[in-house]
């Protein structure tokens, strides 16, 4: 098995299987999400979309952010922390963030599309080992020229191992989104929109067992929890 690296800037040129990765925050947000009794998550481009299609879609909320907050309108944000107390029994979300959901529709050329963070990490790969692909292409949708999307590489080189047969130690890799820029906002007490507990929650590591399955649908890529 062969593996890619591609970020947003990139990501439409990747075909096969395509693994949209992001840590901090959208995609371990989304797995609680559905945790909390989703049925499915509509990831969307812009806040404007998210807002047209859950006035669209009976019985839907919007989540997400901009610049890490949530949007007037939107029903919830980004922050897990928050989402693990919600009761979603089978809603419909309607997910926009700055650089996870950006990574779902950017890949247009994906056959097969699989939302991945530490916490469905076991799930994701049993899943790409029963596709067998050839090669599996990792979108690291937090990659800035800033420096930022470490802790998105980081799951990725976690799974890459795993998929090797390797059996690697979650400490580095736990160690690695700790030091990453997107958490230093969370490390700050003078940021409370963005809650410390978030990191220990990202962190983690195959905290639910169902992998999270990308499909596109009517026009629109829709998100839903398997177990495997």
């Amino acid at each position: 098995m062969n593996f890619c690296y591609c970020d947003l800037e990139t990501c439409h040129e990747a075909t096969g299987m395509v693994v949209a990765i992001d840590v901090i925050r959208a995609f371990t947000n989304a797995a609680f999400i559905f945790s909390r009794g989703a049925k499915q998550i509509y990831p969307v481009s812009t806040v404007d979309e998210a807002l047209k299609l859950k006035a669209q879609i009976p019985n839907s909320l919007a989540c997400g952010e901009v610049g890490g907050l949530p949007p007037d309108g939107f029903d919830f944000g980004n922050s897990p922390a928050q989402t693990k107390v919600l009761d979603l029994s089978d809603r419909i979300i309607i997910q926009r963030t700055g650089a996870g959901t950006q990574g779902i529709v950017r890949s247009v050329n994906a056959e097969v599309m699989i939302a991945a963070s530490f916490v469905v990490a076991n799930a994701t790969v049993k899943c790409i080992q029963n596709y067998a692909p050839k090669s599996v292409t990792f979108v690291i949708t937090g990659k800035t020229e800033d420096g930022r999307g470490d802790e998105d590489f980081a799951c990725a080189n976690y799974l890459e191992s795993l998929l090797k047969g390797q059996r690697p130690n979650p400490a580095s890799y736990i160690e690695r989104v700790f030091k990453s820029l997107d958490a230093s906002m969370h490390l700050d007490p003078n940021q409370p929109a963005f809650p410390r507990s978030d990191l220990d929650l990202c962190t983690q590591i195959d905290a639910f067992d169902f992998v999270m399955a990308v499909t596109k649908e009517n026009g629109y890529q829709v998100m839903r929890a398997m177990k495997l």
